[in-house]
């Protein structure tokens, strides 16, 4: 840290000052010494006879003063308490500056760091300030992001669930008004408006448990869970479907049974989002293939595949976030809420693990990592952490 002109000249000025005071005392305290030497006889006599009996190295050096002993001792403890002093003065000049650049980026200037490296303890307090600051400019962003995503999330819900909303009230008010001819038009009515009750409930029941695996306290029961088997009868599941529209779903396991801690009711939404998005986007593709293997000691790998229509590249990117829609793949019939993978992905978060996806000409891949034991924690640390989450809500509020 560099001091500016004034201070330097401070510091001097101190020094001086120090030197001084400290040789007036030296002084001071010598001639208190000889008077009460000269004084007292039989003291003089003593020194007199402690001087003769000290030699110092191989020529036997004699001590023939006293003062001058005195002076030399007195001399380093002056060097010293001058250093001493020098050095908490400049610490306290280094203390005030980081208090100007604490204060600086108090008024809102967070994006600004305490530069200056200093020696020391001084320089882990600069550090853990400059580390404070970016942990707050961090907690900050969020905070934003948070509110930002709040606001985007009320907006797409309002506008999804306005849409078939608008419908219901629309058609039944025909029927209120009495606007039909015949039973087949009230039919007609009512069938459309259950289609967009549906949807409308589809939309809630997504948005519930989207938000319900987003939370931080959000709670996943694991157990041991035979991979293998579940994939079976989640297939089984989908079969009819599948023949329906002329499709086949295969699966290949490594190995039966394929043991891994997981919530088995979290993990079938995994399989049953996947595969019915490739059952509802994958046009023209005849096969979805649902593969599991080891991907090392720790870890599953599982791929969950259709060769259906390529996904945009420049949709690659975005497939997870909610709401968000492939439109070259969507249709007035396959419309979903635009959750099903943001809900996917959080699961799959829950579970510690890993999702990414990969589309070519020929096959769109789903790619998925788990590790097969889940780290276990006490309960009593669980229960030791949630009394201190209690106390420090209670103390924020």
């Amino acid at each position: 840290m560099k001091l500016t002109g004034r201070e330097k000249s401070e510091l001097f000025f101190e020094g001086i000052v120090t030197v001084i005071l400290l040789l007036l005392l030296n002084l001071s305290v010598l001639v208190i010494i000889t008077q009460a030497i000269q004084l007292n006889p039989g003291l003089r006599d003593g020194i007199f006879i402690i001087k003769q009996s000290i030699v110092i190295g191989p020529d036997h050096f004699q001590l023939w003063s006293w003062e001058n002993l005195f002076i030399g001792l007195m001399a380093i403890l002056d060097v010293w308490v001058v250093y001493w002093r020098l050095m908490r003065r400049y610490r306290q000049m280094q203390l005030y500056h980081i208090i100007d650049e604490l204060h600086y980026i108090a008024q809102g200037n967070f994006g600004h760091r305490i530069q200056f490296k200093v020696s020391g303890d001084i320089q882990h307090v600069v550090d853990s300030v400059n580390a404070l600051v970016d942990s707050v400019l961090e907690s900050m962003t969020e905070e934003r992001d948070i509110e930002r995503s709040k606001d985007e999330l009320i907006t797409n819900v309002s506008h999804d669930l306005r849409t078939p909303l608008t419908s219901i009230i629309g058609y039944l008010g025909l029927i209120e008004d009495k606007q039909y001819r015949s039973e087949a038009d009230i039919l007609k009515y009512t069938h459309t408006a259950f289609l967009k009750a549906s949807q409308m409930k589809a939309l809630v029941e997504d948005l519930f448990e989207y938000t319900k695996v987003q939370q931080a306290a959000a709670k996943v029961n694991f157990n041991q869970v035979d991979l293998s088997q579940m994939m079976e009868q989640i297939s089984a599941s989908f079969e009819l479907e599948a023949e329906k529209q002329d499709k086949a779903i295969e699966v290949t396991c490594e190995e039966s049974p394929l043991m891994i801690d997981a919530d088995a009711e979290q993990l079938s939404r995994v399989f049953n989002n996947l595969i019915s998005n490739a059952l509802k986007y994958g046009d023209g593709g005849k096969h979805i293939y649902m593969i599991a293997n080891r991907h090392n000691d720790k870890e599953i790998e599982i791929k969950v595949a259709n060769d259906g229509p390529k996904i945009p590249k420049e949709s690659l990117d975005h497939v997870f976030e909610r709401f968000y829609r492939v439109e070259e793949s969507r249709n007035k019939a396959t419309g979903g809420t635009g959750l099903g993978l943001a809900i996917t992905q959080s699961i799959v978060q829950l579970h510690h693990g890993s999702i990414t996806v990969e589309s070519t000409d020929k096959m769109t891949t789903f790619d998925i990592i788990l590790p097969i034991r889940q780290a276990k924690v006490d309960s009593d640390e669980d229960e030791a952490v949630n009394k201190v989450n209690e106390s420090l809500q209670k103390q924020l509020n």
